[in-house]
Order: structure tokens, then C-alpha cells, then sequence
């Protein structure tokens, strides 16, 4: 065998090398991760079981999974050579995760995770890959419920708007409403109370993570991602309000019983639904109004 032969086969070799040591290490500082972070994952799996507003955060980790397979081909091509900036990243994950423990604060333990969980990615795998999956790392963010300010400072006004829209859409169909609060009476005797559970935040976060997703997997240029994932909000509002309609409609013609259970069972698996073909009408709709040249297309896909 040629000297060049011996060489060639040597380089050959030495990236699926590099592959498996950079995949030893990351297992094994995933590892130590989880260990380390054991109590902040138990609370946050708990969070995500008796919190049906955050429970969809459940489901982030195995979209981000999928999405990484479905890229695994491009992430095959990326050079893996550790960076050590990524001990900053690591670094910065514990200072959250220590301001959380020392101030009570279990929102920053849970950002820290997934700062650490960044900081590994860009400590073994290096900054081209850490670049590929840039958008998936923030992705995570998703899993972790908004903290206690945040949520009251969103639910509050969701609420009233809720209750607001409801009220104007059925006078616009004829039944006589008159709110105190949020509470409705249809037609002077049937008293429904818009509480916290008809906020829509349940849906809101269910459908920005639907719409995250479908962001990232379609070829789109950047401004359509940003519009469909920022669209989410509105769909979201829009069809928790045709679920309240519908209730209070059923609490007229039916019984509360029954449009109780429609509230709370049916209608969330109908609304998902729903949504998804709103969003995928909006992106057939942006595709329409603007042609992109195929060049410009390939060059700001994700």
C-alpha cells in the first residue's frame, strides 16, 4: 500500500473518529446534565402534568428530536471540533441556575438548563453545528412555563378579551348578553363565567409551538417563518373565541352539563386542527403575494 493510500485512508477515517469521541463526551455530559438537574426536571415534568396551560411543554423535546433527525443529513456534513466558548455558555446556565436557588426564582433553574444544555452542544459538537441548531436550542425555551408575572400579566388581558369578543360576537348573532366582569348572561337567565381556564393561554402556547415547528420544517424565505410564528398569537385568540361562542351557545339551546364538557374535551382537539389549517391557508396565502426567485430561497433557508 502507497504511502497516499495510507494517508487518504487515515483522513477517511478520521471524521467518523471524531464522530463517535465528540458523541462519547456529549453523552456523557448529558448524563451529568440530568443528574445534575434532577430536581428542576421532576418540577418541570410536574408543571407540565397539573398545568394544562403548560402541558403542552411536554411534547417539545420530542419535536426537537424529530427536527434533529429530519436535519441529520446536513448535520452529518458539519466539522465536529469542540469550541470553547461553549464553557461560557455552561458557565452562564449555572449563574441562572444559582440566582434561581438563592432568590427562589424556579423559572431561572429551568432557563439554566437549557443554557446548559446550549453550552454542551457548542463545547463538544463545536460553532458550526451549534450554528445548524441554533433555531432547535431555542426551540427548548418553549418546554419551560412562563414565570408567575409573566403568566398573570398575559392571562389578565386574555381573559377580558376573551370575554369582550364573546359577548360582542353573540349579540352580533342575536342573543341578548349582558357582562359583569367575566361573567356573561345570555338572554337575562343563563349566567356563564369566562374564568381563568377560558383565557386561551392553553391554546396560545400549544399553537406557537405548532407554529414554531412548521416554521422550521417548510422552505420559506425568513420573513414568512417570522410571520407564521408570530401569526400563532392572533389564530390562537381567534379560535379560543369561536370556542367560547360555541359553549355559550350550547349553554342556550343544550345544557350546561354538555357544553361544559364541549369546552373542556371536544373542542380543544377540534381547535388544533383548526389552527393548523389557518396556518398552513396563511403560508399558501404569503406564497401567493410574493414569488421568490429559487436562489434567494436557498440562500435564507434555515
Amino acid at each position: 500500500m502507497t504511502e497516499s493510500t495510507m494517508t487518504l485512508s487515515k483522513e477517511t477515517e478520521r471524521p467518523w473518529t471524531n464522530a463517535i469521541v465528540v458523541l462519547l463526551i456529549s453523552l456523557v455530559l448529558l448524563a451529568l446534565l440530568l443528574w445534575s438537574f434532577a430536581p428542576t426536571i421532576s418540577s418541570l415534568m410536574k408543571d407540565w402534568r397539573h398545568d394544562d396551560n403548560y402541558s403542552v411543554g411536554q411534547l417539545v423535546p420530542f419535536a426537537a428530536l424529530y427536527l434533529l433527525w429530519n436535519d441529520r443529513k446536513k448535520l452529518a456534513t458539519c466539522r465536529a471540533t469542540p469550541c470553547w466558548w461553549g464553557i461560557g455558555l455552561i458557565v452562564l446556565g449555572q449563574l441562572a441556575r444559582m440566582f434561581g436557588l438563592i432568590w427562589m426564582f424556579e423559572s431561572a433553574e429551568r432557563y439554566g438548563f437549557v443554557l446548559t444544555i446550549a453550552g454542551i452542544v457548542l463545547l463538544t459538537a463545536g460553532g458550526e453545528c451549534f450554528w445548524r441548531v441554533r433555531w432547535i436550542l431555542l426551540f427548548l425555551f418553549l418546554m419551560v412555563p412562563l414565570p408567575g408575572r409573566v403568566h398573570n400579566l398575559i392571562s389578565g388581558p386574555l381573559q377580558s378579551f376573551a370575554s369582550s369578543g364573546a359577548v360582542i360576537t353573540l349579540e352580533l348573532l342575536g342573543i341578548t348578553v349582558t357582562r359583569e366582569g367575566n361573567v356573561m348572561m345570555l338572554n337575562n337567565r343563563i349566567p356563564v363565567g369566562v374564568v381563568e381556564a377560558c383565557s386561551g393561554l392553553r391554546m396560545l402556547t400549544a399553537f406557537v409551538m405548532v407554529a414554531a415547528v412548521l416554521a422550521y420544517l417548510v422552505n420559506r424565505p425568513r420573513w414568512q417563518k417570522v410571520t407564521l410564528v408570530l401569526s400563532s398569537v392572533p389564530v390562537a385568540i381567534l379560535c379560543n373565541l369561536i370556542r367560547l361562542v360555541v359553549t355559550a351557545i350550547l349553554f342556550i339551546w343544550v345544557s350546561g352539563e354538555l357544553a361544559e364538557e364541549f369546552f373542556h374535551d371536544f373542542a380543544g382537539w377540534v381547535m388544533m386542527p383548526l389552527a393548523v389549517f389557518i396556518l398552513v391557508g396563511e403560508l399558501w396565502i404569503m406564497s401567493r403575494l410574493v414569488i421568490e426567485d429559487q436562489a434567494e430561497q436557498d440562500k435564507v433557508k434555515m
